[in-house]
């Protein structure tokens, strides 16, 4: 079923999704599959509480049998493949993906809660485009040719190039807060450079990776190009990435898990990609366009619930329109309009679980605790069923305390003055994240001033938290290591294999 108009409510969910919720299963080596020991968990619907799904949790056999199908298809049948025949299949998967896309839509709005405007949008159709994007990368695939100055022995020539090279087998890990987006950004690349991928989407929100498993395979993949294990972090994830056979992983999440990662990595000499948190700022210069302060509140801060990498959750507005701009961001705040992802009228929707419920609230707790100031004071307020949290904004904060250092992913802001630009670009950089960051003004000058300033992997210019397929995205200090998106996606999975040839 094709993608519905975004705003469009949700009536009924569609008998399609019905009957994949019933039994949905793995697929490994190109067979729909469960766990090997039968063992299942349970899936939840953040907007009610109740029970979704029930989907096989994988253990390091499962891991096991997914890596050795991606490494037969790796030295099989994908390796023989032209690049485009690889570009044909991955536009295949696009078409269907956006074929299904109303189906993967309630499926994802059921599972993580999220709107399902961002979902139709986001999720499903740019999923489709990320995918198309990457295809075309698959024929663009190129080395280079080198002069080389080797003096002997004497009277032989050389001609050097180099060749790009799939590294292999990926481990490609998700997080929960966009599965069927974050499937595509590591998807979509590796195939287009030759890999095979055993993919583990995030143990809350698996479903979409499961029915884009079932697309992969009927757009013709060969068996074992395409794995998808879903299971708990520490059973499945930790597994896959000690794997032998696993020559890359791409991990998206928190810092905190990456740098476990990035250790286990290290320890094998794998390559490895992460993009992890984020405490982004935004600093409104007193010269701003107030209009966009909506913009700035809504996109900026509250988009997906908070429960974005690049949230803007720190506000920095200059004293000359602090008193204005604060009165304006907390009646957008309070407008904001809570209630299921079903409906796309409710701007605040479910957090993906009670656990992280719990962690929002605490965080909420632990800024009064620490003596900021709640300026809604509703975030502890009973919503009903469903893993709800009302938004919140604190002013009164100091650099030091935890809501202005920790990433609290959830729709959660807080509002600094200042009054030299010096003090805000001090105040922003003062995190251990480093992955996007905005400034608003109408100043030229201060936007060029400002930004080689930020310490920031994407810093946005009167806009926020709008990621572009041609554009790298990555972070500074512990927001991660190398980029995704745009034409250096791809490099991520190639090495580079420098060819020497002598002759007389």
């Amino acid at each position: 079923m094709r993608i519905a108009a975004p705003d469009t409510r949700v009536e009924t969910v569609n008998d399609a999704v019905i009957r994949f919720l019933s039994a949905p299963k793995m697929l490994i080596g190109g067979q729909s599959v469960e766990a090997e020991d039968g063992d299942n968990y349970e899936i939840f619907n953040p907007a009610t509480g109740e029970m979704l799904a029930r989907v096989p949790a994988g253990s390091a056999v499962d891991i096991d049998k997914a890596v050795c199908a991606a490494r037969a298809a790796l030295e099989g049948p994908w390796s023989r493949l032209l690049p485009a025949a690889r570009q044909r299949l991955i536009l295949k998967l696009a078409d269907l993906i956006e074929e299904n896309g109303e189906e993967l839509a309630q499926l994802e709005t059921l599972n993580n809660g999220k709107s399902i405007m961002l979902s139709r949008l986001i999720e499903a159709n740019s999923s489709a485009e990320y995918f198309r994007y990457m295809a075309g990368m698959a024929t663009k695939i190129e080395g280079s040719t080198f002069d080389v100055s080797i003096p002997i022995p004497p009277g032989t020539s050389y001609q050097a190039f180099s060749r790009k090279e799939p590294v292999g087998v990926v481990a490609a890990i998700t997080p929960w807060n966009f599965p069927l987006c974050m499937a595509a950004w590591k998807l979509a690349p590796a195939l287009a450079a030759g890999c095979t991928v055993v993919l583990k989407p995030a143990e809350e929100t698996p479903l979409t990776s499961l029915r884009l498993a079932e697309l992969c395979r009927e757009a013709g993949f060969p068996d074992g190009v395409v794995n998808v294990v879903t299971g708990l972090g520490e059973k499945t994830g930790a597994p896959l990435v000690a794997h032998p056979g696993v020559n890359k992983i791409t991990f998206t999440g928190s810092t905190e898990t990456g740098k476990l990662i990035g250790l286990q990595a290290m320890r094998d000499m794998k390559r490895v990609t992460l993009e992890l948190g984020g405490k982004a700022p935004m600093i409104l210069f007193d010269d701003m366009d107030l209009d966009l302060l909506g913009v700035t509140t809504a996109i900026g801060s509250f988009f997906n619930s908070g429960q974005t990498c690049c949230a803007g959750a720190r506000f920095y507005v200059q004293s000359g329109i602090y008193d204005r701009a604060i009165e304006i961001i907390a009646n957008i705040t309070r407008s904001l309009s809570i209630g299921s992802g079903l409906d796309p009228a409710n701007q605040i929707n479910p957090v993906v679980s009670a656990r992280h419920q719990a962690h929002v609230r605490g965080c909420i707790a632990s800024g009064i605790e620490q003596g900021a100031t709640p300026l809604l004071g509703n975030s502890q307020a009973d919503l009903g069923r469903g893993f709800y949290v009302a938004p919140e904004l604190f002013t009164n904060v100091r650099q030091d305390m935890a809501i202005m250092q920790e990433e609290i992913f959830g729709p959660v802001a807080t509002i600094t003055p200042f009054t030299d630009p010096e003090d805000a670009i001090r105040m922003a950089n003062d995190t251990r994240y480093g992955l996007s960051a905005s400034l608003w003004t109408r100043d030229i000058n201060k936007v060029m001033r400002y930004v080689p300033r930020l310490q920031a992997g994407t810093v946005w210019v009167n806009c926020h938290n709008l990621p572009d397929q041609n554009m790298p995205f990555g972070g500074y200090k512990q927001s991660g290591i190398g980029r995704e998106h745009g034409t250096g996606a791809v490099e991520n999975f190639l090495e580079t294999k420098a060819v020497c040839v002598a002759y007389s």
